[in-house]
């Protein structure tokens, strides 16, 4: 699926790519709601029909992503909930192996993520894998969002890559359709990035279904 000889920089989302989405979609369609129903008097359920159109009014921005919005904006602590189900963070199948692997062939790597700093601290300790990068940026370091072209811009300026040859793997189409517009030319998105939900199709965008048909390609 990938020639690597013509790869030099490689771009890694973390949740949904690296990191099994399951621990914060239980937690924004379960988790949340219930606990946040509870101090409203509503059930599980109507706390959810409440919330939804006010996380989806907020989707690819940078807010939607930031826990202190969130907190202020609902009125509960989210990252003291984030905490309550941090065993949940997990690491999709061969993520340690790909990026061992990445690490063999010489390439830089680098992580881009949406996440807030504070849910990112969290999944680098509960993970260990800060170590296999060459830098980790957050969008909210960045000021924009990766569904946004200003991000690439700036990730860009701050660590100078050639686009012609970099490989971006990310879950978000939205996030893919920025990069390429950037002109990000190796984009691969993932199949199923949570584990408890079946396999997406029709992504627009060549899908990993495992790491492992990366990591059997050879330089």
């Amino acid at each position: 699926m990938i020639d690597w000889k013509r790869i030099d920089t490689v771009l890694l989302d973390m949740d949904g790519t690296l990191l099994d989405l399951h621990y914060d979609n239980y937690f924004w369609h379960h988790y949340l709601p219930e606990q946040w129903g509870q101090r409203h008097g509503l059930d599980a359920e109507r706390a959810r029909e409440q919330l939804l159109p006010r996380f989806r009014s907020r989707a690819g921005t940078l807010s939607w992503y930031c826990l202190d919005y969130w907190t202020t904006e609902l009125g509960i602590d989210i990252l003291e909930l984030k905490n309550d189900v941090e065993h949940l963070i997990r690491m999709r199948p061969h993520a340690i192996e790909l990026l061992g692997f990445l690490r063999g062939l010489g390439k830089r790597v680098v992580l881009v993520t949406n996440a807030h700093e504070k849910l990112l601290e969290i999944k680098l300790r509960r993970t260990a894998i800060g170590a296999w990068f060459d830098a980790v940026v957050s969008a909210h370091a960045l000021g924009r969002p990766k569904e946004e072209r200003a991000f690439w811009e700036a990730l860009h300026a701050l660590h100078p890559f050639d686009a012609e040859r970099t490989l971006l793997i990310d879950d978000n189409q939205d996030v893919l359709k920025s990069a390429a517009a950037f002109g990000i030319r190796h984009l691969l998105t993932i199949a199923q990035p949570d584990s408890q939900r079946p396999p997406r199709r029709d992504l627009g965008f060549a899908a990993v279904t495992s790491f492992e048909t990366l990591i059997g390609a050879s330089e």
